[in-house]
């Protein structure tokens, strides 16, 4: 009777063998920990997915997470010829032009994630397949040694102050958060608020990370820059800060999935549910800076709640308008390529 009695408090204390935990069963976890290993394709910045990383395997760390980063142009690149070679070697892909995703549909594997329900609709580029593990955020940067009245909205960018290569502006085309920041910009500010900015004669950057790196140096002093870079960097001591522009923030959920040729199927599909987690979203927020597409998501820190407007684009729009709004946004800043 005392064993029994024992036995049946430990199937109380433990619950049953094959329970499911907010990331998978317990089968997938076992399945995961016997593969021991998932290669990851991002876009994220390095530091980003780093941390993510780390927080990750506090949680599980027999899954080793093989990073593979690129910036949009060449991660897609990099895709599609792996692909067309049958030699993509990734378990999960991470990609943040929702546009190209959309034509890439065959590429991935069905996948969802177990709180699928608990995300916003317009934030999910494919409820069947690809979910919105990361989103980024866009804020008005200044560099806080130079810059003593520092822009606080994106019409104060347009101020002639400003003019001469002081701003520095993120291409077009250069990925699916700045092409979202121009869709924005056109669609809520207006075709003379383009014409306005470029009037200043920004300085473009292909990218982020130059551009923010830049305004720390002082050869620029203030430019739209996304917080998952800024506020990293200012926490490291970086004479750089961020404004909440009341006009609005375009926020760009990326697609992440698991592709039908992935070889640590069970891995990745824990590394996605964690992810796509609460504990994986407060991770990425707390340690990056990001934001969450999760209905009541988490936000990051110096972001003024009182006028925080988050903006999603249509994602018709998004995808038909891209060549057109480009073409033009590179004819206004004299951008070449």
């Amino acid at each position: 009777m005392k064993r029994l009695l024992a036995a049946l408090t430990t199937i109380l204390l433990c619950g049953p063998a094959n329970a499911d935990t907010p990331y998978g069963s317990d089968e997938l976890i076992a399945k995961a920990k016997a593969e021991g290993r998932i290669v990851l394709y991002s876009v994220n910045f390095n530091e980003t997915e780093q941390a993510w990383i780390i927080a990750f395997n506090k949680r599980f760390p027999f899954v080793k997470v093989e990073l593979v980063r690129a910036p949009g142009g060449q991660m897609i690149t990099r895709i599609r010829t792996e692909a067309a070679a049958g030699k993509l070697v990734a378990d999960v892909i991470d990609y943040s032009d929702r546009g190209h995703l959309r034509t890439m549909g065959d590429l991935y594997q069905e996948y969802a994630p177990p709180n699928a329900a608990d995300f916003k609709p317009e934030a999910v580029t494919d409820p069947h397949k690809l979910w919105p593990r990361t989103t980024s955020g866009w804020c008005i940067a200044y560099n806080t040694e130079l810059v003593k009245d520092p822009p606080r909205s994106w019409k104060d960018l347009t101020d002639p102050k400003w003019k001469g290569h002081q701003i520095a502006e993120v291409i077009a085309g250069s990925g699916g958060p700045p092409w979202n920041r121009t869709l924005f910009q056109r669609q809520v500010l207006g075709l003379a608020y383009w014409q306005a900015l470029a009037a200043n004669e920004p300085t473009l950057y292909p990218s982020g990370a130059p551009a923010t790196d830049a305004i720390i140096r002082g050869e620029m002093k203030v430019g739209a820059q996304q917080t998952n870079i800024v506020i990293p960097r200012s926490r490291e001591g970086a004479p750089i800060a961020c404004n909440t522009p009341p006009e609005g923030i375009p926020l760009t959920s990326y697609g992440a999935g698991i592709p039908v040729t992935a070889k640590n199927v069970n891995a990745a599909r824990l590394f996605l549910n964690w992810s796509l987690s609460r504990e994986g979203q407060e991770a990425f927020v707390r340690d990056s800076a990001g934001f969450s597409a999760l209905k009541d998501g988490p936000l990051p820190e110096g972001i003024d709640l009182k006028i925080m407007k988050p903006w999603y684009p249509n994602m018709d729009e998004y995808t038909n308008l891209q060549e057109a709004y480009v073409t033009e946004w590179n004819r206004l800043y004299n951008y070449r390529q």
